[in-house]
């Protein structure tokens, strides 16, 4: 890329951070309580909970039929902090590979204690798991279906050493 589209993109970032990103303390409270979960299609029920609750070790809270699709199922993982991931299968439909679009989910970062984020990296290691390590505090990998998935040790409301909440 240019650097003049750089600068411009720059600039474009700090007079929509000028306009409305506030002082922290004038930043009005949320309206929301946290987030309740995510939603990910998975073509296979099994080796999704293999992934996340045996690999990942994030327990599966709950199975049911999906209430919108007969015979599919909709299941939630535990990512702490009274968050969870939920996955849904649609067995029957081709729903096709995962795809980063606009509009798509990008990555899903999970917010993991400095002490287990370094136990998965052993864990992955050991199972020899494919991943990216990025800064020294963020593991990137793929689930079964390809959604990206990164394992980050910096705290809630902070990444990279940058106070983001």
């Amino acid at each position: 890329m240019a650097d003049r589209d750089l600068d411009r993109i720059a600039a474009e970032r700090e007079r929509i951070k000028e306009q409305y990103l506030a002082p922290e303390a004038s930043r009005p409270a949320s309206s929301a309580r946290g987030l309740h979960h995510v939603a990910i299609v998975c073509a296979d029920v099994e080796t999704t909970v293999r992934f996340y609750q045996e690999l990942l070790e994030f327990p599966l809270t709950e199975i049911f039929e999906n209430r919108d699709y007969a015979g599919s199922n909709h299941f939630f993982f535990d990512i702490g902090n009274g968050n969870l991931i939920a996955f849904f299968d649609f067995p029957g439909l081709d729903v096709g590979p995962y795809a980063e679009v606009l509009g798509g989910l990008h990555h899903l970062a999970i917010s993991v204690d400095p002490e287990r984020w370094a136990h998965l990296k052993e864990k992955l290691d050991a199972q020899g798991v494919d991943y990216l390590l990025e800064s020294g505090s963020s593991i990137y990998l793929k689930d079964p279906d390809g959604t990206r998935v990164e394992l980050i040790s910096d705290p809630l409301g902070e990444m990279y050493g940058e106070v983001v909440l």
